[in-house]
């Protein structure tokens, strides 16, 4: 098919933050080939839909996603329709068969060969990667450090669509960093697959705490968050840099996925409960103020009630500030789908998922009542239209945790100093102070 005629393009992007950054390296490299983007798929010619397939619940969303797109296309509303990504990557010989509408799929690395595939000649300019255009707010973006993944935990199909960990050069990411800033981003958001691993594949070899003090002298950047540590890699110099960064905020996602040691060893996540909580302990103990947020499964196949009575014992000695908590789906190609059986019930999964929220959310609010009266300061992230606007701490990542209530219009990306007044279960309201 040639679609080399300059066409109005739609990117619906699906799944986590890795998969915006490969979306923005796309956008980025169709933009500088000079085609238009617009929002919606219905105002477009061409809809790329960039697919997850880490989960049942995102393969069905992908699959729905891809079907509303297919039925534009049969109403003549939209020309082609490409589809990219995990799922893609993963399933693709079985999705041609399935989805006939789809003109085309790409994995998740093939940034020139769908822009060749569109515009109907080799793409040879700059490497898109170098291109990118921001598809999250102006102030805040998303460095992605590495690709891939080297870890075997047994519920994890990554390896499987992303291959092994490939690490960006420390001075790529410094350079990317470091235009981003020039963008006028001020939060930046470290991710990987295993960001702890960052630096083992590289030659010379570097490390995550290394390249996390280059990024803490960037000026123009304010806030820069680390994303998915993995606990049985927190190596000793990271966390003594909590002691010692600037533009680093002290907040740590990372995932623990269980609190049993039997479940751990299942998992194959190479820590012992006792491990984490060292761990987690390290981290308060150099930086009392540091937020720890971190992700849990339940319902892992052999999870008993014992098992899960030591998650919530967890849950509830560590005191996470920030949490979330996801049902067991079984990964086609994992060790846990070839050795194990799926034996823990669906009512069951939902009923551990449900009390270990119940538990967090009472956590949460605790945590929200002790603020009330201190001032802190917060980054605005959107204005309503009734005067209000929403924010973050430094405690809160885009999307995924708190938010502050502000009456007041303010602009977005601004930092304000306020002072909390009222504390809720996921969410504080405050007023501004010192303006």
């Amino acid at each position: 098919m040639n679609l080399s005629e300059k066409k109005k393009i739609s990117l619906i992007s699906l799944g986590c933050s890795k998969n915006l950054v490969d979306s923005e390296f796309l956008v980025g490299g169709l933009k500088q080939e000079r085609y238009t983007f617009v929002e919606e798929a219905k105002d477009s010619d061409i809809v790329i839909v960039n697919t997850c397939g880490f989960l049942d619940k995102a393969r069905e969303e992908g699959i729905d996603t891809i079907l509303e797109a297919g039925e534009l296309k049969s109403s003549g509303q939209v020309e082609s329709l490409v589809v990219m990504g995990c799922f893609s990557e993963r399933f693709g010989t079985e999705l041609r068969q399935e989805l006939p509408e789809v003109d085309e799929f790409f994995g998740t690395t093939d940034h020139k060969e769908i822009i060749s595939y569109i515009s109907g000649k080799d793409f040879s300019k700059n490497d898109p990667d170098f291109q990118r255009s921001l598809l999250t707010p102006n102030h805040y973006a998303y460095l992605k450090i590495a690709e891939g993944c080297d870890n075997g935990c047994s519920f994890c199909s990554i390896p499987i669509m992303r291959g092994l960990q490939k690490s960006q050069p420390l001075e790529w990411n410094v350079m990317e960093a470091r235009r981003l800033a020039k963008q006028g981003v001020k939060e930046l958001l470290v991710i990987a697959q295993d960001s702890t691993s960052y630096g083992w594949d590289l030659d010379p070899k570097s490390s995550l705490h290394e390249m996390m003090y280059a990024l803490d002298d960037i000026s123009g950047l304010e806030w820069i968050r680390l994303h998915y540590a993995h606990p049985a890699h927190l190596h000793r110099d990271m966390i003594k840099a909590y002691s010692e960064f600037n533009r680093v905020i002290p907040y740590i996602d990372m995932p623990v996925q269980h609190g049993s040691d039997r479940m751990l060893k299942l998992m194959r996540r190479g820590l012992k409960s006792a491990g984490i909580k060292k761990r987690i302990q390290a981290l308060r103990d150099i930086n009392p103020e540091i937020a720890i947020r971190t992700s849990i499964i339940v319902g892992f196949p052999g999870e008993t009630d014992s098992d899960f009575e030591e998650l919530m014992n967890m849950v509830e000695e560590v005191q996470f500030d920030r949490l979330g908590v996801f049902t067991y789906s079984e990964e086609e190609g994992t060790i846990a789908a070839s050795d194990m059986k799926d034996d823990v019930p669906r009512h069951v999964k939902e009923q551990r998922l449900d009390a270990v929220m119940m538990a967090q959310q009472s956590i949460n609010l605790k945590k929200n009542k002790d603020l009330v009266g201190q001032i802190d300061k917060v980054i605005v992230d959107k204005s309503t239209i009734d005067g209000r606007a929403i924010a973050r701490s430094y405690r809160d990542a885009p999307e995924i945790d708190n938010y502050v209530r502000i009456d007041g219009n303010y602009n977005e990306g601004e930092f304000l100093n306020v002072k909390y007044t009222e504390a809720f279960e996921y969410d504080l309201k405050a007023e501004v102070i010192n303006e």
